[in-house]
């Protein structure tokens, strides 16, 4: 075991191609993910015909727009808890405490159990209460409630393996994490026009069809992930059933990192919550179009987040063997690779934004505004990069009080009320968007204040701090 730790790919090979080695297999993994969201969105659009009501496309959209912060709460939990456990292993490896090492699986695996008890709860209870707060059209209600209660009594898939997936990314083992979610990608994919129009003699499901498609991918990501786990991870993170006992300041760690990371992917669902309230004063179809526009940015941003999964265990290895000029080599690259992930994010979505969105089912008005979202929403993805590689570094450097201030400033403190003030005008259908590369330009300038702070207090001198930035 000692010998495994002391050979860890994170703490001997070259920053800027290890960061590389283990950021694009997750790159590509999170990117077919938003990939899979877009393409439910596609099929929803085109169930017309199956499901027998005329604009079933668009309403069912609106509906995955309306159930979209639910799903994105689950996610944020898991995710965040999956951030702690993430980087505390990889510190601990760095450390080559191994029994702190085992002790941090089984209780990880506890987490993701009780995380899920919680959802199935609150799916069987607050459902229809959540939606009828969004909108008051019944068969966007009805639509919404159904894909939701399957999403969240089965949610046990996407739970578990966000724990899972950071096991195996704690010790660098990014291409197996990569397997895991693209197997369930692909299953989502292959099974949406199936389950939704009813092919392969299967009765049309409409949107119910698409969450099912949605939780079977999950649960097969969760699966692989699970096996590869207790078989090829194994010796670096061993698990015994013991360690499954709650440990408190196990758990105090885990979440000391990773209660921000939940807040800071919390607020996302926050914030796509008050959007679809703030945009249903303009119209329904502004919902639906920021709606599709959010997925269609998810893949730029899974891009990002990609890279972000892959900073943090490598400065937090470093940071716990001591290494200074891997700490400050992880972030220098980390930030370069981020921004430039960023820019060509932006080319992209400025090119496409017209012919791609003629592709849905969608009426010209709902086109229009969609058109809109993309080409200037997208602008505020520079400042983004250095947002959410920052997001990284204040995790891996134990400050995740960093990331919350960034995340609180780009998400809702910024966006959400100059998005309800600029409702106000007569002008909104067109300002609107403005809100958000606003609230990303604000969070990068602290996000630019929060990381100079750190680096002095990590020991970083002036001019190391430059060659960061320079």
């Amino acid at each position: 075991m000692k010998d495994s730790i002391t050979t860890n790919k994170m703490g001997i090979e070259n920053i800027p191609s290890l960061m590389l080695k283990m950021g694009i297999p997750i790159i590509l993994s999170m990117m077919l993910q938003a990939a899979y969201n877009i393409v439910d969105s596609y099929f929803v659009s085109g169930m017309d015909k199956y499901v027998g009501i005329k604009g079933a496309g668009e309403l069912g959209n609106t509906a995955l727009t309306l159930a979209f912060p639910i799903q994105m709460l689950i996610v944020a939990i898991s995710i965040g808890t999956g951030v702690g456990i993430n980087a505390l292993l990889s510190k601990s490896l760095g450390a080559k405490d191994t029994k702190k090492v085992s002790k941090i699986a089984g209780n990880a695996v506890s987490l993701g159990l009780i995380i899920y008890f919680v959802f199935f709860i609150l799916g069987i209870l607050f459902i229809n209460i959540y939606v009828k707060t969004q909108t008051g059209n019944e068969a966007v209600l009805n639509m919404t409630g159904s894909y939701l209660r399957i999403c969240t009594f089965l949610s046990f898939g996407i739970i578990m393996f966000g724990i899972y997936e950071k096991l195996l990314q704690s010790t660098g083992k990014t291409v197996l994490s990569t397997i895991a979610q693209i197997s369930g990608a692909v299953a989502n994919i292959i099974l949406d026009p199936i389950l939704i129009y009813g092919l392969c003699g299967l009765p049309a499901m409409g949107i119910r069809g698409a969450a099912y498609a949605t939780v079977i991918g999950q649960i097969l990501s969760m699966a692989i992930a699970m096996a590869f786990q207790y078989s090829v991870n194994k010796r670096e993170i061993p698990f015994h059933f013991s360690n499954m006992k709650p440990s408190l300041s196990i758990i105090k760690e885990i979440y000391a990192i990773g209660f921000p990371a939940i807040v800071m992917q919390a607020l996302m669902s926050f914030m796509t919550y008050g959007v679809n309230i703030i945009f249903g004063r303009v119209s329904e179809g502004a919902v639906t179009a920021y709606g599709l526009f959010y997925k269609i940015q998810q893949f730029i941003f899974f891009a990002g987040f990609g890279l972000r999964d892959a900073i943090t265990p490598i400065v937090s290895f470093n940071h716990g063997m001591g290494n200074k000029k891997r700490v400050k080599d992880g972030i220098k690259y980390g930030i370069i690779y981020t921004e430039i992930i960023m820019f060509l994010g932006i080319i992209v979505l400025e090119i496409i934004a017209e012919p791609f969105i003629r592709v849905f089912d969608f009426s010209k008005g709902t086109a229009t505004l969609a058109i809109y979202a993309m080409r200037i929403i997208s602008l505020g993805f520079l400042f983004a990069g250095i947002n959410i590689s920052g997001q990284a570094i204040f995790q891996a450097l134990e400050c995740g009080s960093g990331s919350l201030i960034v995340s609180l400033l780009r998400l809702l403190i910024v966006p959400l009320p100059l998005a309800y003030i600029f409702t106000l005008t007569n002008n909104a259908k067109s300002l609107i968007w403005w809100a958000f590369p606003i609230g990303e330009f604000v969070a990068f300038i602290a996000a630019i204040i929060i990381m100079k702070k750190i680096f002095r207090k990590n020991g970083l001198t002036k001019t190391e701090t430059e060659e960061v930035f320079l």
